[in-house]
C-alpha cells in the first residue's frame, strides 16, 4: 500500500474511535461496563494498523484524547462521573479545533470576477 493510503486509513481509524467514544459517553443511560468493553474493542481496530506520525494540532489532540480515554478506563473513580464530564468537555474542544481549521475566511472575496447578472 502507498503511504497516503496508510495515513488515511490510520486517520479514519482514529476518528472512528473518537466518534464512537463520544456516542457512548452521550447516552442517557450510560453504562460504564458497556463503555469499557466497546472502547477496548474499538481501540483494537487502531492497534491493527501501523502507527503513523501526524503533526497537525488536531491529530495530536486526537491522540491525546484517545490516550486520556484509555487512561480513564484503567484509573477511574467509582461513579466515573467526573471522568465522563472531562472526556465530553475535551471532545467538545477537539471538535471545535477541527471546525476552526475547516472554515477559513476567503481572503480575496472582492477581487473575484463579477459580471453583474
Amino acid at each position: 500500500m502507498h503511504k497516503k493510503q496508510l495515513r488515511i486509513r490510520y486517520i479514519r481509524a482514529l476518528e472512528t474511535f473518537f466518534k464512537k467514544t463520544i456516542n457512548l459517553l452521550k447516552l442517557h443511560n450510560f453504562d460504564f461496563v458497556l463503555f469499557k468493553i466497546r472502547t477496548e474493542k474499538n481501540y483494537k481496530n487502531i492497534l491493527k494498523l501501523d502507527s503513523i506520525i501526524l503533526t497537525s494540532s488536531y491529530f495530536i489532540a486526537l491522540k491525546a484524547f484517545i490516550n486520556q480515554t484509555l487512561n480513564f478506563l484503567e484509573h477511574h473513580s467509582s461513579s466515573f462521573k467526573e471522568e465522563r464530564n472531562t472526556l465530553l468537555r475535551n471532545a467538545n474542544l477537539l471538535q471545535k479545533e477541527k471546525n476552526r481549521n475547516m472554515y477559513t475566511k476567503d481572503k480575496h472575496k472582492n477581487s473575484k470576477f463579477n459580471d453583474d447578472y
